[in-house]
């Protein structure tokens, strides 16, 4: 037969504490395997999914966009009698930075790098070419028209090719974008862009090479209605 040691305290009982301690052992032992376990399972999902071996699992984590806008409504029509006879493409680097008189950067101010793009067109305004605006001889074979100057349109920025490069901003300036309704606002910036593709579109002579186009235009439409000679001048409308 085989013995077993068991200690006694003072007033004779056995003393479990070792039991116990040895039982308490085996449990902390359990619970490190467990999580060791799960650590490894997180660490091998995630490396699964980093290494698109498990793609199907991305879409358990992945976030969902629902577009629940309301139909578009027509507020107005306008008749429009303007040749758009020339358009530009622009991109202009904005660097918008705004700063407290009286307070650090780190506390309050911004400044914001933004890359703007975006068209702008030349039209001709047909519509105010008055009857003495059109000369036509008696055979019908010569024209001579007097178009107002070509004007250019108002910038439209373009969402897919404007971005924003980077943005700094005060520990003030974050806390309002928190409460704020329409954090981290961008109109300032495309304010500024449409601003600055305007100006570079009027010295881009947009204008000159719409009123040639518009030229091209009319003497080839003229021309397939029996015109042999077809002469367009710019400037007031009536003479």
């Amino acid at each position: 037969m085989t013995s077993t040691d068991v200690t006694t305290d003072k007033s004779g009982k056995p003393d479990r504490t070792g039991e116990k301690s040895r039982r308490s052992g085996h449990r902390t032992h359990r619970w490190g395997k467990a999580v060791a376990v799960c650590a490894a399972a997180v660490v091998l999902l995630l490396l699964g999914t980093r290494l698109s071996l498990l793609p199907a699992l991305g879409d358990i984590f992945g976030s969902e966009t629902k577009d629940r806008s309301g139909p578009a409504v027509l507020k107005s029509i306008q008749d429009m009698s303007s040749y758009e006879a020339a358009s530009g493409n622009f991109q202009v680097v904005v660097d918008l930075e705004k700063d407290a008189k009286f307070l650090p950067d780190v506390i309050r101010g911004t400044r914001t790098l933004y890359v703007g793009a975006g068209t702008v067109g030349a039209s001709v305004d047909l519509g105010k070419v008055t009857g003495n605006g059109v000369v036509v001889n008696k055979d019908r074979t010569t024209a001579e028209l007097r178009l107002p100057h070509a004007v250019l349109g108002k910038p439209a920025l373009d969402p897919d090719r404007s971005y924003a490069v980077s943005k700094q901003r005060g520990l003030l300036d974050r806390l309002g974008d928190f409460f704020s309704d329409n954090p981290g606002s961008e109109q300032a910036v495309n304010k500024l862009a449409a601003k600055h593709i305007g100006e570079a579109a009027e010295e881009s002579g947009l204008t000159q090479r719409a009123e040639k186009n518009t030229t091209s235009m009319l003497q080839g439409l003229l021309g397939s209605l029996g015109f042999e000679k077809v002469t367009v001048h710019y400037g007031d409308a009536a003479r």
